[in-house]
């Protein structure tokens, strides 16, 4: 297999892009996509093209909704890349982190146990950690053993959408979509 790239060089690729406005699909009106989240429309953006939140009932176009796509990886790109420092990685690895920080947020991400996992170079288990985000958390969150937020026992909520979307990202990450 090619040698792992320092992540300051790496950038989401098309397979990736594509993937990711795959498994968010296309919404033409601004509404939360399940009860008590945030508004989103096109393929999961939650701003409009001047960067203010969006408000229900807004309409945005298909043409539209890939600029916005591209201009929100632009935007959780540097702080990914930021928390990810000194790691190397594939780019079918970056592009499933990618689209994990895009509908969870970058500082979920990095505040998850997948920058220190890849620190040490244990990339399996990282990408493992793509599928503690299947869901929601019921409960307010706790910190565990190494300080980390995490949904106490019991308390995730599996929806099946984002269960199926978290293992195609897992087989991204692990390499399986290049094969």
């Amino acid at each position: 297999m090619k040698a792992r790239t320092a992540v300051a060089g790496l950038t989401m690729m098309v397979t990736g892009f594509t993937a990711y406005i795959g498994y968010e699909g296309f919404v033409g009106v601004a509404a939360p996509p399940v009860k008590g989240d945030a508004i989103t429309y096109g393929h999961g953006t939650t701003k409009d093209a001047n960067g203010n939140p969006l408000k229900a009932g807004a309409t945005i176009t298909p043409v539209e909704a890939v600029k916005l796509a591209a201009r929100d990886v632009c935007e959780h790109e540097g702080p990914l890349k930021k928390c990810l420092a000194g790691v190397a990685l594939h780019s079918h690895e970056f592009d499933a982190y990618m689209s994990l920080a895009l509908n969870v947020g970058t500082a979920a991400v990095c505040g998850s146990s997948i920058p220190d996992k890849l620190q040490a170079e244990d990339y399996a288990a990282a990408c493992k950690t793509i599928l503690d985000f299947a869901g929601y958390c019921t409960k307010p969150k706790i910190r565990n053993a190494a300080g980390r937020l995490v949904c106490p026992p019991g308390a995730l909520k599996k929806l099946p959408g984002l269960v199926r979307r978290r293992e195609a990202e897992y087989r991204m990450c692990m390499g399986e979509a290049q094969q």
